[in-house]
C-alpha cells in the first residue's frame, strides 16, 4: 500500500503503472498488482488480484517474489513458503545451481552481489524464517545456519532467527 504520514495523519496514494515502471512485468498484470496493493486493507480482494496476476504471470520472477511478500505480511505462511520455494527453484534453474550445499555455499558466496543470487539468498532466508514461524524449528536452523554462513553482513534475517532458535534456555527472558 502506497501512503504518507502527514501531521499523524495517513493518507493513502494511489499507486500508478508509472510509479512502478522498473517493475518488468506485462501492464496487465502490472495493474493487478497496483490493484492489490490498493486494496491491502481488503485481504479477500487484494489476495484475488495477487492470485489473478501470479495465474496470467505464471512463474514471472519479479511475481513470484511480490507474491510471497504479499502473502508473507499477510501471515499466509503456507502460501508464503510454497512460492517462495517456486523462487529458489526458478533460480536454481536459471543459473545452474547445485542441490547440494557443500557445493552451492560457495557459490553464493563468490556470487552473492549479483541480483539474482541475492534473491536466492533472501528466499532462502524468508523459508527460514517462515519455517520458524510455522514451528518445524529443526528445519529453520537448517536454513537459517546456511543462510548466515553467507550472510556476513546481516543484510537477512536469518542470523537473528538463528540465533533465536539456538538460544540456550537458561537465556531466555522470563
Amino acid at each position: 500500500m502506497a501512503g504518507s504520514r502527514k501531521n499523524g495523519e495517513y493518507k493513502q496514494m494511489q499507486a500508478t503503472p508509472e510509479k512502478y515502471s522498473w517493475y518488468d512485468v506485462p501492464g496487465d498484470v502490472k495493474q493487478l498488482l497496483i490493484l492489490a496493493s490498493d486494496n491491502w486493507g481488503d485481504s479477500t480482494e487484494s489476495e484475488r488480484y495477487v492470485n489473478e496476476a501470479l495465474a496470467k504471470a505464471e512463474d514471472h520472477l519479479d511475481v513470484l517474489v511480490g507474491a510471497y511478500r504479499y502473502f508473507f505480511y499477510k501471515n499466509k505462511s503456507d502460501i508464503a513458503l510454497q512460492i517462495a520455494h517456486k523462487v529458489i527453484d526458478k533460480i536454481t534453474r536459471e543459473e545452474n545451481l547445485p542441490s547440494d550445499w557443500e557445493r552451492l555455499k560457495p557459490i553464493l558466496l563468490d556470487r552473492k552481489n549479483e541480483p539474482q543470487i541475492r534473491l536466492y539468498i533472501n528466499a532462502y532466508a524468508a523459508t527460514g524464517f517462515l519455517l520458524a514461524r510455522q514451528g518445524k524449528l529443526e528445519e529453520a536452523k537448517l536454513v537459517t545456519e546456511r543462510v548466515k554462513e553467507c550472510d556476513h553482513n546481516r543484510e537477512s534475517c536469518a542470523t537473528t532467527i538463528f540465533e533465536v532458535l539456538t538460544r540456550p534456555p537458561e537465556e531466555d527472558d522470563d
